[in-house]
């Protein structure tokens, strides 16, 4: 089964294929020729993700998944949240994280967690599935490897960042991965 996967972030689309193996052929946005700019204009996870489905299929009319992550520190006050991607007023997730790094100081309250909504289109019903890691912020940037916050995220019950962890690690526990599995997991049950 073949499904649009609404992104162009390489990284998030590996990942994602990863985790579904190969039982279904996941697509991105180039990959059907698709260069507008969707819009995220939605004040929460689930609905810019839905806008990301609902725009695909009035344009393409094809099976596709949305998703809409992002960083939630308890002492911002669940910022950066759903503006995660442009935090600082732009892409650049160096100023992003210095952005998370400035605000927070010295404050002792490191909890965050990340957080995914997957919204799906099929058959003519929308479904979502959510995942969560909860962790904590470190002081400076650790790591090399995953995208975004990773280096500064260490989820509970590990010592290193995202970014210290193989694509294999962290696939094995991230919050996209959660919201991936529950994803596959449904679209296994209704089509093996």
């Amino acid at each position: 089964m073949e499904l649009i996967f609404a992104t162009n972030n390489a990284n998030k689309l590996e990942e994602v294929q990863a985790i579904v193996g190969e039982r279904f052929i996941i697509k991105s946005l180039a990959d059907i020729g698709c260069t507008d700019d969707i819009p995220e204009t939605g004040v929460t996870f689930e609905e810019n993700a839905q806008q990301k489905t609902d725009f695909l299929v009035n344009k393409y009319g094809l099976y596709c998944f949305g998703d809409d992550s992002g960083l939630e520190i308890d002492a911002l006050g669940k910022e950066p949240g759903v503006f995660s991607a442009r935090y600082s007023g732009t892409r650049d997730m160096e100023k992003n994280i210095d952005l998370v790094l400035e605000k927070l100081g010295d404050n002792a309250n490191r909890v965050a967690n990340f957080r995914t909504v997957i919204s799906l289109y099929l058959n003519e019903q929308q479904h979502f599935f959510e995942g969560t890691i909860e962790g904590r912020i470190i002081t400076e940037r650790r790591g090399s490897g995953g995208f975004g916050y990773d280096p500064i995220f260490i989820p509970n019950g590990y010592s290193q960042t995202f970014a210290e962890m193989t694509p294999a690690e962290k696939n094995q526990i991230s919050h996209r991965a959660i919201a991936v599995q529950k994803l596959t997991d449904f679209l296994r049950e209704r089509y093996s």
